[in-house]
């Protein structure tokens, strides 16, 4: 692959600026070293999917404009969030494959100077490693394996469902983010309920229920004798990171499971510093552990 393909236009969506920079800084460290371009969206919105269940048509509008930035720019978008990529692929889909509500929207977004075309894709994080850098690049840059370290891994729901719209894995039996995990040279195991949701969405309604299912995942994790978990998602490592304190309150139970975004495992594995992937902010300390692999 020629070093120009990997350009993309980078969209951060809301979460991630707000709650979790350890992501975007980690993420751009990495990308950095594996010489991805990216371009900053100017004067981007939210991508909609938090008001779908309210008023589907705007969240299809607010999709659409995003696109036609990077359609303006050429550009594939780079998205770091499941939810966020989940709903700009499936509106930049829809929009290709039914024209009626292409022009639908289309007379909507002439009011603000722009038209859907149709010309680019939506990536997330994950499915641009495996697909447009791929497994072989990503190993060659790897400088310190991170032999012996036992993790697992969380996929989330967005990042693999509907599945009639993210059809690169399988999201019953997903596989693409494991192998990117033992490229770095760390061991990914199995566990009970590797599927399950985090309970992110939830959240707004019945903290409860969100609060036992991260407790639910933690205590298969620690079954297993998992070191740390790896996430793609900022909902979820907020929900098994941030919260993972409070669940060990209300439930009176220590678990002390380090949750890494794959960015900083990677970066790990290359010899980045861990300042320069942000893994001071992790919210469960990691330093022991990350002592550990350095020494």
């Amino acid at each position: 692959m020629e070093e120009n393909e990997l350009k993309y236009m980078f969209y951060l969506g809301c979460t991630i600026p707000a709650r979790l920079p350890s992501y975007e800084i980690s993420a751009r460290r990495i990308l950095k070293e594996l010489g991805v371009q990216l371009v900053e969206m100017p004067d981007f919105n939210c991508c909609g999917l938090p008001i779908d269940p309210v008023n589907h048509e705007m969240m299809v509008l607010m999709a659409s404009r995003i696109l036609c930035l990077a359609e303006d720019a050429n550009l594939n978008i780079l998205a770091l969030c499941p939810g966020c990529s989940g709903a700009l692929h499936k509106v930049n889909k829809m929009l290709k494959d039914n024209s009626k509500l292409r022009a639908k929207v289309n007379e909507q977004l002439k009011e603000m100077g722009m038209n859907f075309k149709g010309t680019i894709e939506v990536k997330h994080l994950v499915r641009m490693l495996h697909k447009d850098i791929g497994l072989e690049k990503i190993k060659a840059s790897v400088e310190r394996p991170l032999v012996g370290l036992r993790v697992a891994e969380h996929n989330g729901c967005h990042l693999l469902r509907p599945k009639q719209y993210e059809e690169f894995d399988d999201p019953e039996n997903p596989k693409v983010l494991k192998s990117l995990i033992k490229v770095t040279g760390a061991e990914c195991l199995d566990y009970e309920g590797e599927t399950d949701c985090c309970g992110s969405t939830v959240v707004g309604v019945n903290e409860n229920v969100p609060l036992q299912l991260v407790r639910n995942k933690l205590s298969n994790l620690k079954a297993v004798g998992v070191q740390a978990l790896i996430t793609v998602c900022p909902s979820c490592h907020l929900m098994f990171d941030l919260n993972q304190p409070r669940v060990e309150r209300i439930f009176e139970e220590k678990f002390g499971i380090p949750v890494f975004h794959y960015t900083q495992l990677l970066g790990l594995a290359m010899g980045i510093s861990p300042d320069e992937l942000a893994i001071q902010d992790l919210r469960v300390r990691a330093s022991s552990l990350v002592e550990t692999l350095l020494h």
